[in-house]
């Protein structure tokens, strides 16, 4: 997997996020017990992207910070699926693009955090 370059428009990079666990999570065997986990951490994933795009397009500034914190409440949650399922992998190719992802995610929790301070300090 290559990684994360420096990319500062969160739209892309959000996407960038999604589109790499996707491909990431087709990897994994399917079994009784991989499955749930796997949904579970692809719709946290991909919902960051999507509620940053939402929130992009807010009607109003409560609009914007509700979106922005479900995108941290969301992000928080794939880093729990994103551990879950590295301490279960067989594979050190798929621990070492999981580790890359959880960085990458890890990121993105500090980036809203910051977003969701600024907002409130503001108010």
């Amino acid at each position: 997997m290559k990684k994360f370059e420096n990319n500062y428009d969160l739209e892309d990079r959000t996407l960038d996020f999604s589109k790499k666990l996707i491909k990431l999570l087709q990897k994994i065997p399917k079994n009784l017990i991989s499955c749930p986990l796997i949904d579970q951490c692809l719709r946290s994933g991909t919902s960051v992207g999507a509620n940053y795009r939402e929130a992009n397009g807010a009607s109003s500034k409560k609009d914007f910070q509700n979106k922005i914190y479900i995108c941290k409440k969301e992000s928080k949650e794939t880093l729990y699926w994103l551990e879950l399922i590295a301490s279960t992998a067989n594979s050190d190719e798929i621990k070492t693009e999981l580790r890359e992802l959880w960085q990458e995610n890890k990121q993105f929790i500090l980036i809203f955090s910051k977003i969701v301070s600024s907002i409130r300090n503001k108010n």
